[in-house]
């Protein structure tokens, strides 16, 4: 990572206390996946509520207190003040350069108050697509992240728990943005990660993105806006632990200041806002989607569970195998073994196959799954369709024109 962190953010000791022992994955989040063989798991707030009311206590808990950890500045605050719903389907958090409560924090009285939320005691999963679509603020000290912690960190500690950041950014940094893991032997400024960065000049803070990981079994792969930008494996840790197949849960927060970003200068203007448009989690217990259902009642199916660039996705007899497993992403995607279905070469002629492919964020790559069953390319307007109707194994799948033939018909899930 091309700015260095001194030390790693950690829990409050409150929370830590809290989060003794496990956690378990929360009913209300869990809906049965037909053909996955395991319970699937399915988080999603898309912050829908009356302007200025509360997050969801039943998904959130807000965090309190400074973290002298990190040295940062702010105090996070519960109730409303800092994090609160915008009534247009938005959470925003705010970072304000206020003290309405004489709160006092490691370097004295507080300068600052913000808001950090995690879904811990109220949802956690283990591998699947994790995304959050967010606007985040621009201004020298500023540090929004959406970051996950194992849910036994209260028994391990950190950085044995493990951290996956899926998004960080420092206000110094305006177009840049950070993907990182941490865990024993890599943590802090030894994090492993990458920086993803927009073209000619743009901001992230000028207008919402998707940052995402895919997280399989000694698998993560990072991604903004559908663009894969890098991957981690074992192989990335060396001879220390990888931290990662087991359960995590999800963090939001903005931070004013600290070793990594520095603290607000003169050029600083608060209030500052983290908004957030959705979040969102597919996954299921053993890291796969579900299937897609189609001719003859056979399987959309990945030819040889290859997950090299271009392999034909094609009809096989279903086997619940993760060449069959699919995740329909709210971003148009559908993924398997980590990459994306995939138009070729992003042709709209009859008769064009499908394939599996790097995740890119192209039209080629996006979907819509009707009530009608049809799933259909929007760029081409055209349909999914096995080839000639024909419902031996292998029959390669192509886009056609939507005629409304049972070649053409999906179940999903």
């Amino acid at each position: 990572m091309a700015s260095p962190r001194l030390l790693r953010r950690c829990l409050f000791a409150a929370l830590s206390a809290a989060l003794v022992g496990s956690v378990a994955v929360g009913p209300a989040h869990r809906a049965e996946a037909a053909d996955a063989g395991a319970a699937a798991v399915t988080f999603s707030d898309t912050f829908d509520g009356a302007a200025g009311s509360a997050v969801n206590s039943s998904k959130w808990t807000l965090e309190t207190g400074d973290n002298v950890n990190n040295h940062e500045r702010e105090y996070y605050t519960s109730g409303t003040n800092n994090a609160a719903l915008d009534g247009q389907g938005h959470l925003v958090i705010t970072a304000k350069k206020e003290n309405p409560a004489n709160y006092q924090c490691w370097y004295g009285t507080c300068q600052y108050t913000s808001a950090r939320l995690n879904t811990s005691g109220k949802f956690s999963a283990q591998y699947g697509h994790v995304e959050a679509r967010m606007k985040i603020p621009r201004g020298q000290g500023m540090w929004p992240a959406f970051w996950m912690l194992g849910t036994d960190i209260g028994s391990v500690g950190w950085p044995n728990s493990g951290e996956i950041d899926v998004m960080e950014n420092v206000g110094y940094e305006p177009s840049t943005i950070h993907g990182t893991i941490h865990g024993p032997g890599y943590s802090g400024s030894n994090g492993i990660g990458a920086a993803y960065s927009l073209s000619n000049g743009q901001a992230f803070a000028d207008a919402f993105h998707t940052f995402a990981v895919d997280w399989a079994p000694n698998s993560i792969k990072w991604s903004v806006d559908g663009v894969v930008y890098q991957t981690r494996t074992p192989a990335d840790v060396g001879s220390n632990t990888w931290a990662f197949n087991k359960p995590f849960f999800l963090i939001l927060n903005l931070a004013v200041g600290g070793y990594w970003p520095g603290d607000p200068d003169s050029s600083t203007a608060f209030p500052a806002q983290l908004v957030v448009d959705s979040v969102s989690v597919t996954t299921s217990d053993t890291a796969t989607g579900v299937a897609i259902k189609g001719l003859a009642g056979k399987c959309v199916d990945v030819a040889g569970a290859n997950t090299a660039n271009g392999t034909p996705v094609d009809l096989y007899d279903c086997n619940g195998t993760a060449a069959q497993q699919w995740t329909v992403g709210s971003d148009g995607t559908i993924r398997a073994l980590g990459k994306c279905l995939d138009v070729t070469s992003g042709g709209t002629a009859d008769g064009t196959t499908v394939q599996l492919y790097d995740c890119n964020g192209t039209a080629a790559q996006k979907w819509a799954v009707s009530s009608a069953n049809d799933i259909v390319n929007p760029q081409a307007n055209k349909c999914l369709d096995v080839t000639g109707n024909n419902s031996a194994n292998g029959t390669r799948l192509q886009i056609w024109t939507c005629s409304g033939g049972a070649n053409q018909k999906w179940t999903v899930g």
